[in-house]
């Protein structure tokens, strides 16, 4: 497998819209920054800085700290974009500047006004993943629905639009996704029972362009004239009604807030929609699409060249938000273009990224059960029964959970031993089903769930997944899961975070674990690292908090509250405590 890269970036753009793209693409060249929550946009997420080392990472020691001063989870990363650091919290989502070279100081913050309403109807915790930065603006996405354009330099609003309707319980926790003169932004709320889109507007002046809706008919959807050409067994036109029964596609679901990746040569955007509204399966008989769908879309008219829905009629939330990398491989001879994909469900798949057909799907882990496996000629998993849900009848022992073996963690790739490193969840579930009504802003879901480690004993791993053989190359076990992600660098090592508070480094090419630093409180974004006057740094949000953390950030103690995760996770509080931050490490001088 080839690196995408630098090499897959060089290209020849319009004038009229290369300013957003070719500034991100320099800027995310230069090591000294880190100016996408994916780094850039193959969302590899590994760095060529070297200065730390498997051989002297057990010096890493604190450089500085800052606090949010805000207490619930802390997802995503900061951003540091030509010496400045921008970081942003949970709600009420503050954004602070800080200049590296006085990082004891700050340089700007932004306070948001938004409708506290917003907070009720918030799924899973108060959290944010994270600010985005292009042509000298930063965009921040808030609880509320508004997407924020601040100059970078002062923080002064450039443009504030509004794209999601608390009353109805949408919000938003996405980051924004910058491309070409657009920021892509999606939408959440499946649990309230929305209709999922994601949204384009003009990075100038915050004006939008086209909005690509997950149900309904194809004129909502954007469906290209050619949409599935090259996979019609995957479906074609008019599903997006057909699939349902009656007007239940309205309050569908498919809402995505997760992550998105680009390639610049095919002029297509990556990014899966996610679970169908209600979680009770029998409330919504036929395949729901376009949930549950990994689409490529082009940025400029929002068309979708294609769409592949990985479950189905989902009877388990395995909400397929989760992100995508791309890279490049020979395949019978000719060098192809992939996506890959690590979805809620447990398996890994792996598109074509131009055409979208189905190049391999692999578990995750061998305990995922819904489904025996996937046939690559079809692209259907062939499930099994006894692992089914429906009415009046309680599903055991379903794994992965809802909450999937994989979730919104960004992670990470080595080119140079073509090894993908991901942070995964290893629990498994009881599900219970049971009617209710919808009504327009209040919990839609419909279903008991009880949750519990996996057939390993923990809840969490960090797995080395080989893309050569397809295999697992090795495995970390953790108590926990780890929510966040990982990244690795050419320093031959893969950072990553713990919900009970740990910050870790491993050994990339055995796992082995090499140092690890406690936090003031656990870990549910990523890592990041960056230059700064010649020297390397590594930082990390802290701030427990998101779907894991809901039982500790609300003082739950019900085993099936907080949608099942306070039973998995009832043990959390022992080992650490709300309040979010920001901690940056290096190397002391002389190492």
């Amino acid at each position: 497998m080839l690196l995408v890269g630098g090499m897959l970036l060089h290209l020849t753009m319009t004038s009229s819209v290369a300013s957003a793209n070719e500034e991100l693409i320099r800027l995310a060249k230069d090591e000294r920054n880190w100016v996408m929550q994916t780094k850039d946009y193959t969302v590899q997420r590994f760095s060529k800085l070297d200065q730390i080392d498997t051989s002297n990472v057990k010096n890493l020691q604190p450089a500085w700290s800052f606090s949010t001063g805000v207490l619930h989870g802390h997802e995503g990363g900061p951003l540091v974009v030509n010496g400045i650091m921008y970081v942003h919290s949970a709600y009420p989502n503050n954004v602070y500047a800080i200049d590296l070279e006085h990082p004891e100081k700050i340089m700007w913050e932004y306070r948001p006004k938004q409708n506290p309403a917003a907070r009720a109807v918030a799924c899973c915790d108060l959290v944010n993943r994270g600010l985005a930065y292009g042509d000298g603006k930063l965009i921040l996405s808030t609880l509320d629905g508004q997407l924020i354009a601040m100059d970078a330099k002062t923080g002064k609003v450039i443009w504030n639009v509004e794209t999601a309707d608390v009353s109805v319980g949408q919000t938003q926790t996405q980051a924004p996704f910058v491309v070409k003169d657009k920021v892509i932004i999606g939408s959440a709320g499946a649990e309230l029972g929305v209709r999922g889109y994601v949204t384009a507007f003009n990075l100038k002046d915050g004006k939008k362009v086209w909005r690509a809706f997950a149900t309904g008919p194809d004129k909502d959807i954007l469906l290209d004239k050619d949409f599935n050409k090259q996979n019609p067994h995957y479906g074609r036109f008019g599903l997006g009604l057909k699939t349902w029964e009656g007007d239940a596609w309205k309050i569908g679901g498919g809402t995505n807030w997760g992550w998105y990746a680009y390639d610049p040569k095919l002029d297509l955007i990556y990014y899966g929609s996610g679970n169908p509204a209600p979680w009770n399966e029998t409330m919504r008989p036929g395949d729901n699409k376009w949930t549950m769908t990994m689409w490529g879309r082009n940025p400029d008219t929002g068309l979708a060249k294609y769409g592949y829905q990985k479950t189905p009629h989902d009877e388990w939330d395995y909400a397929g938000i989760n992100y995508m990398m791309l890279t490049d491989q020979v395949i019978n001879g000719k060098m192809t273009p992939l996506v890959t994909h690590p979805d809620r469900n447990g398996i890994i798949y792996t598109l074509n990224r131009e055409t979208g057909s189905l190049v391999a799907a692999d578990k995750i882990d061998p305990s995922v059960n819904w489904t025996r496996k996937v046939d690559l000629k079809t692209g259907i998993a062939i499930r099994d029964p006894e692992f089914s849900t429906r009415m009046d009848h309680k599903a055991r022992g379903i794994c992965p959970s809802a909450m999937g073996y994989h979730n919104q963690g960004l992670d990470s790739y080595d080119p140079r031993s073509e090894i993908f490193f991901m942070g995964v969840n290893h629990i498994c579930m009881d599900w219970e089903p049971f009617m209710l009504p919808y009504r327009a802003g209040q919990f839609f879901v419909g279903a008991t769930l009880s949750m519990y480690p996996g057939p390993k004993g923990y809840l969490g791993e960090v797995k080395a997944y080989d893309v050569k053989t397809n295999s697992m190359k090795w495995e970390k076990a953790e108590k926990f899961s780890v929510w966040g992600g990982t990244m690795a660098t050419a320093g031959n090592l893969v950072f990553y975070g713990t919900l009970d508070g740990w910050f870790k480094a491993l050994d990339s090419g055995s796992g082995e674990e090499l140092w690890k630093f406690k936090l003031p409180s656990g870990v549910i974004g990523h890592p990041i690292t960056y230059e700064h006057n010649g020297k390397q740094y590594v930082a990390i949000l802290y701030g427990v908090g998101g779907w894991p953390g809901v039982g500790l950030v609300f003082d739950l103690n019900d085993p099936t509250a907080g949608l099942g995760s306070v039973g998995a996770f009832k043990e959390l509080a022992k080992y650490t405590k709300m309040g979010g931050g920001l901690m940056v490490f290096a190397l002391p001088e002389g190492r």
